[in-house]
Order: structure tokens, then C-alpha cells, then sequence
């Protein structure tokens, strides 16, 4: 479990989702961009919830890890795959050479080596 620390206040959910939320908050404001996400929450009084945080450029948003008696782990793996793709959707782009399965027009496959 991981206890979010967000806007004054505190809110605990499973690892998982608090490491996906940080990582999308991060890529959102490297972009300089903001959304709102729902995420499961536990209670103080031990029942689930939902919280919607709004995170982006100004999100002060910092997670600790709890052992013990923090209950059950939240796991909500579509969540987390989603928020995955959308940090992944962020990331600056890097083109990747390939080597070209074509020769470049011209070329014929003459070695001329052969005429020296």
C-alpha cells in the first residue's frame, strides 16, 4: 500500500496506482499539461473509495510506502495499464534508424574495386 499526500490531505491506495499516478503526473508537467484522474482510495474506516486528483505542472504530489496493518492491497490493473499508455503517449519522440531494405536508387551492386 501507499499512502498520496496531495492537497493537505492523505489517501492511501494500492502501490501499483500510486506509482502510475506519480509517473503520469511527472510526464504531464514536463509538458506543461494538466488532467484529472479517479483513483481507488481506502477509507480511515477501512471502506473504498474513489478520489479524483487533479495533477499537472503544480501537482505537489508525494507517496510513502506503509508495511504493516494498512490493509489489503488496491490493485486496479486496468488503471494502471491506462495511466502506463497515457505516460507512454507523453514521452518525447526519438526516431530510430532502420537500415533500408531497398538500395537507394542509382546504386546497381557494382563493386568498383574491380576496375583498379
Amino acid at each position: 500500500m501507499e499512502r498520496i499526500y496531495y492537497a493537505g490531505d492523505r489517501f492511501l491506495t494500492g502501490t501499483e496506482v500510486a506509482r502510475a499516478l506519480v509517473e503520469y503526473a511527472a510526464a504531464l508537467a514536463r509538458q506543461g499539461s494538466a488532467a484529472a484522474i479517479e483513483i481507488p482510495v481506502r477509507h480511515t474506516d477501512g471502506t473504498l473509495g474513489v478520489v479524483n486528483f487533479l495533477v499537472g505542472p503544480a501537482s505537489q504530489l508525494v507517496t510513502e510506502s506503509l508495511d504493516g496493518d494498512a490493509g489489503e492491497e488496491i490493485v486496479d490493473e486496468p488503471l494502471v495499464a491506462r495511466l502506463r499508455a497515457l505516460t507512454a503517449d507523453l514521452a518525447p519522440m526519438h526516431p530510430v534508424a532502420r537500415p533500408s531494405a531497398v538500395e537507394p536508387e542509382g546504386t546497381s551492386g557494382y563493386d568498383w574495386t574491380d576496375e583498379v
